[in-house]
């Protein structure tokens, strides 16, 4: 059996795979080890090794093809490091207009940052990253707080980062103009609807709409997105905090697919990553993108799908994405996974510029 066929078939059949479809993930969460035992926490900033391994073709099967959907393949990275906090990664957003200087957060209260390093416009490694605990208002990590840790939604205001922890659905604000990521986080008033969120299903998409854009009536909101959470009808929702009109909406659902993570592009498009698990075929992923005009106050929204993948692609269990725009005028889609601190799943870091 092939190296690839052998991943394909452990990503399939393994009951540590994907934390949030079919499987239940509250029992994936007793069997993982809590994160208050510090297996996969740093108690400060410190700086790490990570090591790159280029992914030269997004699907191995055929070496010629580029294109996928509305995507076309630019470079891809397998993420490892020797540091044991190091893994589980579930937001990501660039600190630069140059797609370099990134934050990331693992799903267990740690930040990450660090430069990506580039070769003829090709991911070629990582630089000067560091790991540093996020800690709560009164200084320490967040992960002394029992169920304070599933830290998987990831937005930025300029210096104010937004993070949505899944468990207690609550979000919290740490402003990087007050120490970077030593900054304290604070606790945002939030619907009480998003509270009542499924357990383990709830916030896990954050994107703040800047202020600038005036053209678009939610500028200055954080869209909250839920990954599980079901209106009345089945579809997926979503949540409109701050801004000029605060309110409830939905995501339309199809394919039972599942909400990971979104990115606002400046055309005012929100793209949306999904996944979904089945124990037969595995992990599918694909992007689906919105109009943000059409997000309002009890609106239903949908959109077309312009990627897909799986297992016969170079995925894994991606969570994160973000967006920048080069020199050239190309929109670059840069996608993380979250590895579930598991030996059987990876750590890609994965980039397609959007032509179409």
């Amino acid at each position: 059996m092939s190296t690839h066929q052998s991943r394909r078939f452990f990503l399939r059949h393994a009951a540590a795979g994907f934390s949030t479809l079919a499987l239940s993930r509250s029992a994936l969460a007793q069997a993982a080890p809590k994160p208050a035992q510090a297996e996969h926490t740093v108690t400060a900033p410190v700086g790490i090794e990570v090591n790159a391994r280029p992914i030269p073709n997004f699907e191995p099967r055929d070496r010629a093809r580029v294109r996928f959907g509305a995507l076309q393949y630019r470079s891809g990275l397998v993420l490892t490091s020797p540091h044991r906090g190091f893994g589980g990664l579930s937001g990501f957003r660039f600190l630069d207009d140059k797609g370099e200087r990134f934050l990331a957060l693992s799903d267990q209260g740690t930040w990450f940052t660090g430069t990506i390093r580039y070769a003829n416009g090709k991911m070629v490694g990582l630089d000067d990253v560091e790991a540093a605990p996020m800690l709560n208002s009164e200084g320490r990590p967040i992960t002394e707080k029992r169920l304070w840790y599933d830290t998987e939604s990831l937005a930025r205001d300029g210096s104010l980062v937004y993070v949505g922890l899944e468990r207690v659905n609550q979000i919290m604000r740490f402003d990087f103009a007050r120490g970077g990521t030593g900054a304290r986080g604070e606790v945002v008033p939030t619907p009480s609807a998003i509270r009542k969120l499924p357990y383990n299903k709830g916030l896990e998409a954050l994107v703040f709409v800047p202020r600038d854009m005036k053209s678009q009536p939610l500028a200055g909101t954080l869209i909250a997105l839920s990954e599980g959470g079901f209106d009345a009808d089945g579809n997926l929702i979503g949540f409109l905090v701050g801004g000029a009109s605060p309110g409830q909406f939905s995501v339309r659902r199809t394919d039972k697919q599942f909400i990971s993570d979104a990115v606002l592009l400046p055309s005012g498009e929100l793209l949306i990553l999904e996944r979904k698990f089945s124990w037969f075929t595995g992990i599918n992923i694909r992007i689906r993108s919105i109009p943000l005009k059409s997000i309002a106050p009890g609106a239903v929204v949908d959109g077309p799908v312009l990627f897909e993948a799986d297992l016969g692609h170079e995925v894994d269990n991606m969570e994160g994405i973000d967006a920048h725009v080069t020199a050239e005028g190309e929109t670059v889609l840069t996608m993380v996974s979250d590895d579930n601190f598991s030996m059987l799943q990876r750590t890609l870091l994965l980039q397609f510029t959007l032509v179409d």
